[in-house]
This record gives structure tokens, sequence and C-alpha cells, in this order.
């Protein structure tokens, strides 16, 4: 065909539609857009020059837009193809998925990725016990740990298509399937030594010291940190910083303040100048669980996937793992 079928109202049933459709296109689109060179996408494609060029032009015509915009010496994305980035990528990784389906699933032999969307969090926590078991019972499977963003969480079912789970607490998705995996309570964070702070903070002490923040934003922000302004505190943010594992950091040898899971605080390394330390509020507790998308709901390979998570996370330290 010479062009992807157009979504259209009173347009054709969707298996009508996708019966001429030229997978290839998808593959040049998405090697364009990760690459935004011609010349890369064509030796990353194994295609000549003139050939992705083709492609490239009846994409062109289908989307009506150049995608890729010359600046100078080098080619940028326009804002349609920016849109279309992650979406083609998740599309595809949803056609290798299809067609990597076996009629029985024997993970000895199954050779597989396995893509996890997840927190620094979620990957310090339970990670190498995932992989454990995995290298155990499927050591062809192989583990991929995607780093999870707002934007992926805000579109979390779109991104399933694509990845097999989002570990990810509760109060942010809804809707999905789910299995929970383990409890967790925030604590407060402070240098050690801290020229002001004993054993506790005092309410004071939470309005006027400096914090550091993770996922500070109008739409992103930990439920702690939430529950915070509930409760009329407004931290006073120093530093905003997008990965947990980088917090101790930025807390130590200063007069910050910072929000951190308990589970996470124990695996720090000894030496970290940094402890954990009473809050006069209460900062809540987490609930960590596993979600994906309800077409995988009795896919076996699946099942085996899900039954690995719930078992790493049986194998936790404490009172509290997988709560089922």
């Amino acid at each position: 065909m010479d062009a992807i079928p157009r979504d259209a109202a009173g347009s054709a049933p969707m298996s009508s539609r996708l019966v001429n459709l030229d997978l290839n296109l998808l593959v040049a689109l998405d090697a364009l857009l990760q690459t935004r060179s011609v010349t890369k996408a064509a030796a990353q494609m194994g295609l000549s020059q003139p050939a992705l060029s083709a492609s490239l032009s009846r994409l062109r015509r289908h989307f009506d837009d150049p995608l890729l915009s010359r600046r100078g010496n080098e080619y940028h994305l326009t804002p349609l193809a920016l849109q279309l980035r992650e979406r083609t990528r998740t599309v595809l990784a949803g056609v290798e998925r299809v067609f990597a389906a076996e009629p029985v699933f024997d993970p000895a032999s199954s050779t597989r990725e396995v893509r996890i969307v997840a927190s620094d969090y979620s990957v310090a926590v339970l990670g190498a016990r995932i992989s454990a078991l995995l290298a155990r019972e499927a050591p062809g499977m192989r583990l991929h740990f995607a780093a999870n963003t707002p934007s992926l969480i805000d579109e979390a079912e779109r991104v399933l298509v694509g990845a097999d789970l989002i570990l990810m607490p509760h109060g942010f998705l809804t809707d999905l399937p789910h299995a929970d995996l383990h409890d967790d309570r925030w604590v407060c964070l402070v240098a050690d030594p801290h020229p002001e702070v004993g054993d506790d903070l005092t309410e004071d002490q939470l309005r006027t010291l400096p914090w550091v923040m993770t996922f500070h934003s109008p739409t992103a922000s930990t439920p702690a940190a939430r529950r915070l302004r509930m409760l009329g505190v407004e931290p006073h943010v120093d530093v905003v910083t997008e990965q947990f594992l980088t917090v101790p950091a930025l807390v130590a040898g200063t007069r910050r303040v910072a929000l951190l899971q308990e589970r996470l605080v124990r695996l720090l390394p000894d030496g970290f100048a940094v402890r954990a330390v009473g809050s006069p509020l209460d900062l809540g507790s987490l609930v960590e669980a596993m979600w994906w998308h309800p077409v995988n709901d009795h896919d076996p390979e699946h099942e085996f996937l899900r039954d690995v998570v719930l078992r790493a996370a049986r194998s936790l330290p404490g009172p509290n793992a997988a709560g089922g």
C-alpha cells in the first residue's frame, strides 16, 4: 500500500482498515523518529538511503507533515513527529509481542525480552530479586527496566500495550488489573550530622528548612508530599529530582530535608552521611503494586512473569511484603 490507513468518522471496521497496512512503514517511521536522520535510519534498517527516502516521502504524504525539518546542519522533529515518537515505539513493541507468541510457553526455552516500567526505587527494592528468579527459571529471557515518567503514567494503558508491567504504588493508576506487592512507609531524611535537627523534626522545621523534592509539579508528586500540603505544610523546595536514589546525595552535608521510602533508606550503604528522623506529622504509607493491560490477564507467559514478581516481593524482609 501507499499510505497508512487513516481513522475517520464512518470509516471501515478496524480489521478492514488494517488489511493493507505496510508494517515496514511503521518500522521506517520509528527508525526516522529515533535517529532524526535518513542516513542513520537506513543503516539501522539495512536499507539503501534512496529506499528509506522513498518511505519518508510516503509518510510525509500520509501525515501531511514534513516530520523532519532542517535547521542548519541538523534535522529536528516537528511537533507532530514528537507526538508520534513514543506512540510508534509502543505500537511496534506490541506488534513484536504478538509475533513472538508461542503455542506452548516454556520459561526455560523462552528468549523474549520482559519490559517493566518502574522507578529507580522499585528497581532498587525488587530488581535484583526479579532478575535472580528469571535467571534461574527462564535464563533465555532478557529483563528490561524502563524508567517511568509522569507522561508515561498519564497514558498507562497505552504504555502497557508495549510493556509487560508497571510497578507503581496505589494512588496513580486506576481501572487496570493489578496485584499488591509490598507495603512501605515514608520517612524524613536529613544529613548526619545536622546542625539543627535532633532525633525528630519539629513542625516549624518542616516549614522553614530547605527541601529536596521528588517529582514536584502540579501533576506529579509523591503521596507524602501531597499529604504534607493537605496538613498545611508548604515545603520550601530547594532542589527537585526525578530519581529517588539521588536524594541522599542531595541531602548529605546540607540543611535540607527530604522524603524517602523506608525500604530504600535501609538499602543505603554505611557512611552515606544521612539518617532518617521522626516527623511530627503522619506522612502516610504506600502499597507498591504491579499493573498490567487486561489483554494479558490469561496469557501463560504473562502469568509466569507476574508470579515471578510476586515471589520476588514475598522474599523481601519485613512483615509487609506481598500484600496479595
